[in-house]
């Protein structure tokens, strides 16, 4: 392991180690946290576009970013934001999404789905489901092509578009592609990453235990780790997007192994160096650009 600069030069910034501080929040600090952002500026430039708009779908916020104007059919990326199903909304990711919609061409939906510990298990991933399942169902209302519409999500986002991937799956719907991004796909916390990752480099596994209480369900629910889902086989082909200095690495390498060995197109990418978070953080590294470029490439691959 040698951590990347720019990681070494983050790092310095955070405490060697929050458990403590996660550990006595309460739910007013969580909501007074929600509306607090120390690194806005490093989230990228707010790209003007031709079409951004907020709406419900099934009682869920999402955010709608159009790159093109026109209203003839685009392809469709339904995106999940991180935040371990506590932190995170449109708003904070706003750069991301309209970065999406531009790298890729493409509609992006930014997804608000319900957080926990006001929403435990399985509120996530049921927000996530609904949003796609109408994707599928009006794709008018999004101008999107139904014959190319991928999920991709970072962290807990991986864990809920994961999720979703195996759903449409069951009920029929053909993705096109899923980008899983240092996903949460097991929580069993039980790896080699997340011995050497413990603590010192960012996210760390009391961080993750806290996480993973606020939002509860049970570990052998594949809604919840969806490497326990018994039969991987006709998912939708993955890219999968690993940290090397990240707790949550080994199981979402475990996972992508899991995938190419159920007969899954699947391509998986590690960076090395860095840790979790970097690819929110174009402000902060580099490798968020070459990893949201890697994206890119495999997604319009997708889409053709």
């Amino acid at each position: 392991m040698s951590l990347h600069p720019q990681a070494e030069a983050y790092l310095k910034l955070l405490p060697a180690d929050a458990t403590p501080f996660f550990s006595e929040l309460t739910p007013e600090l969580i909501a007074e946290m929600r509306t607090m952002d120390a690194f806005v500026e490093q989230r990228g430039p707010i790209l003007p576009l031709p079409l951004v708009r907020d709406e419900a779908v099934a009682g869920v916020r999402v955010r709608i970013y159009r790159p093109q104007d026109g209203d003839h059919p685009l392809p469709v990326i339904v995106y999940f934001h991180g935040g371990g199903w506590v932190f995170g909304d449109v708003d904070r990711n706003d750069a991301l999404g309209r970065d999406l919609a531009v790298r890729n061409g493409s509609i992006v939906i930014s997804v608000d789905y319900r957080l926990a510990p006001d929403h435990p298990f399985p509120a996530a991933a049921d927000d996530a489901w609904s949003v796609v399942k109408d994707v599928f169902a009006r794709p008018e209302a999004y101008q999107a092509d139904p014959e190319r519409v991928a999920v991709c999500g970072d962290s807990a986002g991986g864990n809920v578009a994961a999720v979703a991937a195996w759903q449409a799956r069951d009920a029929g719907l053909r993705l096109a592609h899923q980008v899983l991004i240092y996903p949460v796909v097991d929580v069993a916390m039980d790896t080699e990453s997340y011995r050497t990752y413990a603590t010192g480099f960012g996210l760390g596994a009391g961080e993750m235990a806290w996480f993973i209480a606020q939002y509860g369900g049970d570990p052998a629910d594949p809604r919840l780790a969806p490497v326990r889902l018994a039969d991987k086989a006709g998912l939708a082909p993955a890219t999968v997007i690993t940290a090397e200095c990240d707790p949550l690495r080994d199981e979402g390498e475990a996972y992508a192994a899991q995938l190419a060995a159920a007969g899954v197109p699947v391509e998986l990418r590690r960076y090395e160096g860095a840790i979790h978070g970097f690819f929110g953080l174009p402000g902060c590294f580099d490798q968020a650009i070459e990893a949201r470029e890697y994206a890119a490439a495999r997604l319009k691959e997708a889409f053709r």
